[in-house]
């Protein structure tokens, strides 16, 4: 895997704001969540967040690690980042419900692996 210190940081920062979404859903149904409208933005913030730290990774780790599903992260990034449309909140809550705890441990591992180099 490369070695770069500024993935390490961005990996981190998607592996953060993974967790963040994963407690916010928590106990939440899809219907909770569709009706509470803080909720989503906070959710959406996030998802933004963690694309924008996706897209700050550089094409070597990238490249290291293809079962991470990049091109989506970033482009869900670019929707809410620039309001393509309508938000589609059932996507989103698809997204932070089933994939993101996917995820996370994929995070751990590559982050693992990044900071045992140093």
């Amino acid at each position: 895997m490369p070695r770069e210190a500024p993935d390490a940081a961005r990996i981190n920062d998607m592996l953060t704001y993974s967790r963040f979404v994963v407690t916010y859903v928590s106990g939440a149904t899809e219907q909770q969540y569709l009706a509470n409208q803080q909720l989503r933005h906070s959710v959406e913030r996030c998802v933004e967040l963690i694309g924008e730290a996706a897209s700050k990774v550089t094409d070597g780790l990238r490249s290291a690690c293809p079962d991470i599903p990049w091109r989506r992260i970033i482009g869900q990034r670019n929707v809410l980042a620039h309001g393509y449309n309508v938000i589609d909140d059932r996507a989103i809550w698809l997204l932070v419900s089933a994939e993101i705890p996917k995820l996370i441990p994929q995070l751990e591992s590559v982050l693992r692996e990044l900071t045992a180099e140093r």
